[in-house]
């Protein structure tokens, strides 16, 4: 069977995910792009016989390489050199998104424009000449409405007849009027002297990559042997085109846009919409962020109160699966493996996946109806006063439900420093797993101000996270510099596809399985072995020493460190059990007690283990140091970097060190005891 390799690519919320889906039947094999940690999606179709292998592209406005997204496109279009490339623009929004276009002519990529949301241009009331279009690019236009599959296989057949083609590139057909083109010409003859380069590159792209002072390009041509005469061709060329190439060119395009293309294929005024209407509200400097923040409420509390039952069931399912396989096995020491390890492990792992999955589709369902980008619009202002980037604020808020969608969440944010910057400080968000904490130490030994306590937390934890990114910023080389501009088309508002948006919810909470939980399996497994041997010493008939396990004289050894902060081996060993899970803190202190959870309270109050400061110290330390290990497996994955990992461990333990020394410190002072 002939095979082709075929690249959707597109702006943003143009409908590209819904006509992947639809092509590949919506079965694709999710991973990252090698190196990256940016989605990529695989899949393939059969057409008249010929298998179609589809890479879904990141989505991007341009391709200036200026952000990963828009760096990882190009690559795969140069190096890769798909047969054809799908180039889906939203008719509705035709004029923004023929920038892209003009680039993939430039490019010289075999293109195929899938003109999208044909039925919104309509009811918007236009009319576009697709034949004209089609003539003015040189390209085949498709009207398609991905919603309802219409103009699906007059898509497919255009790429078959595209794939089919000799003459593939369209590049010729993009003209910018004198000097420009003179010029162009002229550094593309050069270029056409070193075989190598123009053997794997399109000479005029590259010609007009270096007029623009590409950084990627000009890391390629600089080992050129014919630099020399480049340089001094690109002096003369400044001189008679300008300093500022880059923009004068990017306006040019504009201008064929603009003044050429659409005039002679769109007609129509466009009407006053409902999205115009709700946009008045939704984007209102008072009303914005108000809205946002009851749609993020409902959002939290949508994905923990209706996965709440699920993730009790898998643990019940899983608990009650150990209770019956642990009496029929004869070896005790097996059998608390299996029922303790193997399956709390499992029961823990997939208690987990309810609130992520609910989480995700949420999300889907807030980016689908085209309302995410306006929420990371409204935020944008204030997100980058405090040293973020806009589209920072929805991972940070995700934290305070569960830090490990939330690290999975910065990929929205194009620009890798912007990224790992949010990545680095989404940890101090509070999430749902330290509330337990808080709740056992406030209630034993704050009394009435146990509630304020709780509070505080969620306050520091966002106090913090503001005055490390500023922090980092200023002192870190790789984060100096502002925070990059947030640059988005809005799209309009539309009713969410029930299976794209499962889709997209399955996908990623799958992923987090895939990661994730992995790691978590694991890190249970050897809280097991660590507070279940030596054997003989814990298992002394029915009783369970966990003071004479290993995870006890761990705590032993570390407790001269934690003395200064008024912390025991108990709160020691609490605390390295919260760095597996944040919700282990809570039934480390009920085992080394002897109560069952509920009781946990009551009995910590009696054992005299906090005051009320070292207390509030120690849920303080709870909230900032080292995130749990599920954490630290997203933050490895998304940064693909055991620097930033160990950074992150480091940072967070001396800030958490230092933040309860202060107030153990400064309560003594204040004669607190």
């Amino acid at each position: 069977m002939k095979k082709i390799r075929v690249a959707l690519i597109g702006n943003p919320n143009v409908g590209k995910s819904q006509i992947f889906n639809i092509l590949t039947g919506g079965r694709a094999h999710v991973g990252n792009w090698p190196g990256k940690t940016v989605e990529k999606k695989e899949g393939t179709c059969t057409h008249k016989g010929v298998e179609m292998q589809i890479v879904d592209l990141p989505g991007t406005y341009s391709l200036t390489a200026r952000s990963i997204d828009e760096l990882i496109a190009r690559n795969y279009i140069i190096e890769e050199k798909p047969d054809v490339v799908i180039d889906i623009v939203d008719a509705s929004t035709l004029e923004r998104n023929l920038y892209l276009t003009i680039q993939l002519l430039e490019l010289g990529a075999n293109v195929v424009v899938a003109l999208n949301k044909w039925d919104v241009a309509k009811s918007l009331g236009y009319e576009i000449n697709v034949e004209e279009l089609s003539k003015l690019l040189g390209v085949p236009v498709i009207p398609t409405v991905a919603t309802e599959k219409i103009g699906m296989e007059e898509l497919k057949d255009a790429v078959l007849e595209a794939a089919s083609r000799k003459d593939r590139g369209r590049e010729e057909t993009i003209k910018y009027g004198k000097p420009y083109d003179e010029v162009i010409s002229e550094i593309a003859t050069i270029l056409e002297k070193d075989k190598e380069l123009a053997g794997k590159y399109p000479v005029k792209w590259l010609a007009i990559k270096v007029l623009e002072a590409d950084e990627e390009v000009m890391k390629i041509v600089n080992r050129s042997p014919v630099r020399s005469e480049l340089e001094l061709k690109l002096e003369e060329a400044k001189k008679v085109l300008g300093e500022d190439i880059e923009t004068a060119l990017a306006e040019k395009r504009y201008s064929i846009i603009s003044d050429t293309i659409i005039p002679r294929v769109l007609k129509g005024a466009r009407p006053l919409t409902l999205t115009d209407m709700l946009d008045k509200a939704f984007l209102s400097k008072y009303l914005g962020i108000p809205i946002f923040l009851a749609l993020w409420w409902a959002l939290f509390r949508f994905s923990f109160d209706v996965s709440a039952p699920f993730s009790d069931i898998l643990s019940m399912l899983f608990s009650g699966l150990g209770q019956l396989v642990s009496p029929r096995i004869n070896d005790p020491q097996l059998a608390s493996f299996i029922a303790d390890g193997i399956f709390g492990g499992l029961g823990t792992v997939l208690s987990f996946f309810p609130p992520i999955f609910f989480l995700f589709l949420g999300l889907a369902v807030l980016e689908d109806s085209g309302y995410l980008a306006r929420a990371a619009f409204v935020m944008d202002r204030l997100m980058v006063k405090l040293g973020l980037h806009g589209r920072s604020f929805i991972p940070m808020l995700i934290g305070f439900g569960c830090n490990v969608p939330a690290v999975m969440a910065t990929r929205t944010i194009d620009r890798e420093e912007d990224r790992i910057l949010t990545i680095l400080v989404n940890p101090l968000m509070s999430c749902s797993a330290r509330l337990p904490v808080y709740i056992l130490i406030g209630s034993a030994v704050l009394g009435s101000w146990a509630a304020a306590a709780t509070y505080s937390m969620y306050i520091l934890g966002i106090v913090l996270a503001i005055l490390m990114a500023k922090l980092f910023r200023a002192v870190i080389p790789y984060f100096k510099g502002k925070p990059s501009p947030l640059i988005m088309e809005l799209p309009l508002y539309a009713v969410p596809a029930v299976k794209t948006t499962l889709i997209h919810a399955w996908e990623r909470g799958s992923l987090f399985l895939k990661k994730a939980g992995t790691i978590i399996l694991l890190v249970v497994i050897l809280s097991w072995f660590l507070s279940n041997y030596p054997w003989e010493a814990v298992h002394q008939g029915e009783e369970f020493m966990i003071s004479n396990s290993y995870i006890a004289q761990l705590g032993r050894l570390l407790e001269p460190y934690f003395r200064p902060l008024g912390f025991n081996w108990m709160a020691a060993v609490a605390l390295f059990f919260g760095f597996l899970a944040k919700e282990a803190v809570v039934g480390a202190f009920a085992t080394m007690l002897g109560v069952s959870e509920g009781e946990a309270s009551q009995a910590l109050a009696s054992a005299g283990i906090f005051t009320p400061v070292t207390g509030f110290a120690f849920m303080a330390f709870t909230l900032i140091y080292t995130p749990c290990m599920a954490t630290l497996g997203a933050i490895y994955r998304e940064t693909n970097s055991w620097k930033w990992t160990v950074f992150t461990i480091v940072y967070e333990l001396a800030l958490a060190y230092l933040v309860a020394l202060a107030i153990v410190t400064f309560g003594s002072l204040l004669g607190f005891a």
